[in-house]
């Protein structure tokens, strides 16, 4: 890995390492657990996942405007006490509302933790500051984000022969360890002071909302986010009705996971080499490909069972494709929209991914219908996956000219004097 032009980078994709081996060692048995070991019914474990997802995913935005308003130190740590209060509230869980409880901390953490640690990643990563022959830094965070998702759920299977609680502990024990290395190793983050109108950083969320540009860039690169939650919705959908059960599901995730992890840096080079705005057009065109692919086994189903789910296995392998393209070029370009001299970068990030929440909801009970409305017509299956072609392709078409231009390099000085205040 290139040397990080801030020396908190490292700490910080430790960080998010950590943090994922901790959340996805609990979170993906999560529902096993509630159902089975606590006796909850359908409705109460489906109320109990919905509130944590929604308290992260709808929570980011206020998340970046807190690392905005105290300095992203500050809101990294709190969203990992946070995260340790859910998990012990999860642990000394007795009846349904403390559960509730629980699984809102749990998702409040990771909405305080991810726009502070994306905010101050993106400060090394600006153009200005990044010789553009480097890797974003946050092609190192996909990385180690996955890495994360694929050691956690096996650690947390390990662990749940001892119970669901041994999961927890293990969880609170890992979150423990990494604020107390965060409030050793990264360096104090001022509060923000007075933007030149005059206002403090952590209430300059209205320049984010604002933010016409932004906001369509939000709701096309959205779509990534939509895609990549087909793997927990329609991909499992689709599994189940080609009779094909749980271990041809986790087979699709490892391979989602190998993928990444192969493939990630390979993939950067070739973003690299395109720019950000081709690069977004391609990861996108791969995902519009995918959903014909993945509409395809559905016509073929009928005919051929294996080769349906070759086919379904290629739709996954160009998803996973087109994702990793689009996501570190997304955390990437972020910056780009913020006017200069204005303060608020967690919320931009924050805004973003607020959106990418409100979208997985809206799009999910969209092809939800589609999937009852052609089953009850007697549609071919795959006609539910055309929303997703054709949301993937207005995003591939529409953003290159959504983008800003790329900011200008500073000069060495410049960029010598802002690494003296991350």
């Amino acid at each position: 890995m290139a040397r990080p032009q801030r020396p908190e980078t490292s700490t910080l994709l430790g960080a998010q390492l950590v943090f994922n081996i901790g959340f996805y060692a609990v979170v993906p048995f999560l529902t096993s657990a509630l159902s089975g070991e606590y006796g909850m019914g359908a409705a109460a474990v489906g109320l109990v996942l919905g509130a944590r997802t929604f308290s992260q995913q709808g929570m980011f935005l206020v998340g970046g405007m807190l690392a905005d308003h105290w300095g992203a130190k500050r809101s990294i740590l709190l969203g990992c006490l946070v995260r340790i209060a859910g998990y012990v509230t999860l642990a000394l869980a007795a009846d349904f509302p403390a559960f509730l409880l629980g699984a809102v901390l749990t998702g409040a953490g990771g909405a305080l933790f991810s726009p502070a640690l994306e905010s101050q990643l993106s400060r090394a990563d600006d153009p200005g500051h990044r010789n553009p022959a480097k890797r974003s830094v946050f092609v190192w965070l996909a990385l180690t984000g996955e890495f994360g998702a694929l050691v956690g759920p096996l650690l947390g299977a390990a662990l749940l022969g001892w119970g669901f609680d041994a999961a927890l502990a293990f969880g609170t024990g890992i979150f423990c360890i990494v604020t107390v290395l965060l409030w050793l190793r990264l360096p104090a983050t001022p509060r923000p002071q007075s933007s030149k109108a005059g206002k403090r950083a952590g209430f300059a969320v209205p320049d984010a909302a604002r933010n016409r540009r932004f906001l369509l860039f939000c709701i096309l690169v959205s779509v990534n986010m939509v895609a990549y939650n087909q793997l927990y919705f329609t991909i499992p959908l689709e599994l189940g009705r080609l009779g094909l059960g749980d271990a041809w599901l986790a087979g699709m995730f490892l391979m989602a996971s190998v993928l990444t992890l192969l493939l990630q840096i390979p993939v950067a080079t070739g973003v690299q080499r395109l720019g950000e705005a081709r690069a977004m057009s391609v990861g996108f065109s791969l995902l519009a490909l995918s959903f014909v692919l993945a509409g395809g086994a559905g016509v073929v189903s009928g005919s051929s069972g294996n080769g349906a789910v070759l086919i379904l296995a290629a739709a996954v392998a160009l998803l996973i494709l087109g994702h990793m393209s689009l996501t570190p070029t997304i955390l990437a370009v972020i910056p780009w929209f913020l006017p200069s001299g204005t303060a608020g970068r967690g919320a931009y990030y924050g805004l973003a991914a607020t959106c990418g929440g409100i979208a997985v909801l809206l799009a999910n009970a969209a092809l939800g219908l589609l999937r009852s409305w052609s089953g009850q017509a007697g549609w071919e299956p795959g006609v539910s996956w055309l929303l997703l072609v054709v949301l993937s392709g207005l995003s591939a078409v529409a953003l290159p000219s959504v983008l800003p231009p790329r900011p200008r390099p500073t000069t060495r000085l410049s960029a010598i004097e802002d690494s003296k205040h991350p």
